[in-house]
């Protein structure tokens, strides 16, 4: 983090502390602080995500469908194009999709499996209609993905088109919101954290208009994922 950004940040952090009457931390906070984060405690588990993975597996896709998102299930990373391709036929839609610049991702056999579909890597674009990511996880309790954003995951692919695509391997379902965490913390480094952490349970939705549920008020209107089983 640059000298710059630390004393941004320094200068918000004593308006806040201001704000609430609060001075400078003693050196005894800092120390219960630095601890907590080096050590963060888990919340509760509901009993529901404590199963075996085959168990976790069926019970995101329960959940994801009861979001209102969907998914197509295949056998292998080989068939996740073809997939995708079939997905956008049946929805009517281009075989054009801005894509994560994801090194695992891009190197699915998309010339093989899907020989006319145009991907594009990169941040999602106001004319795009159909955006695919990966995802660091799957969470079975509530039927959540988990993306964090990066050079290699442009967050606006998640927010801009109305179609948003995640191709998800089944050995990335966990348990827990608290897995999600634990696997972004091994993921990043002690004391290191991605810009943004985004939780996506089906597509986006309001209830505000006269109590009515619209889909995509306030991003993808579609939420479909490739779940591959790797069995």
């Amino acid at each position: 983090m640059s000298n710059k950004t630390q004393g941004g940040r320094a200068t918000i952090l004593g308006w806040i502390r201001g704000s609430l009457d609060r001075g400078e931390l003693s050196a005894e906070q800092r120390a219960a602080i630095d601890s907590r984060l080096a050590n963060p405690r888990r919340n509760l588990i509901p009993a529901r995500a404590q199963v075996d993975h085959a168990a976790q597996v069926e019970l995101f896709l329960e959940y994801l469908g009861a979001a209102n998102g969907t998914f197509t299930r295949v056998a292998a990373e080989a068939d996740a194009p073809k997939a995708l391709s079939e997905y956008l036929s049946s929805q009517n839609l281009p075989q054009r999709v801005a894509m994560a610049p994801d090194a695992w991702l891009q190197g699915l056999p998309w010339e093989k499996g899907a020989p006319l579909l145009e991907r594009r890597a990169g941040p999602a674009r106001p004319e795009d209609q159909v955006g695919v990511t990966g995802a660091l996880a799957g969470i079975a309790e509530t039927g959540t993905l988990m993306l964090v954003s990066g050079p290699d995951s442009p967050s606006t692919l998640t927010m801009l088109p109305e179609t948003h695509v995640v191709v998800l391997r089944a050995s990335q379902i966990i348990g827990a919101m608290e897995d999600g965490w634990d696997a972004l913390r091994k993921r990043e480094g002690q004391g290191k954290m991605p810009r943004t952490a985004i939780f996506i349970t089906g597509p986006s939705r309001t209830g505000d208009i006269e109590m009515h549920m619209y889909l995509g008020a306030h991003g993808p209107r579609r939420l479909h994922v490739i779940f591959i089983d790797e069995s």
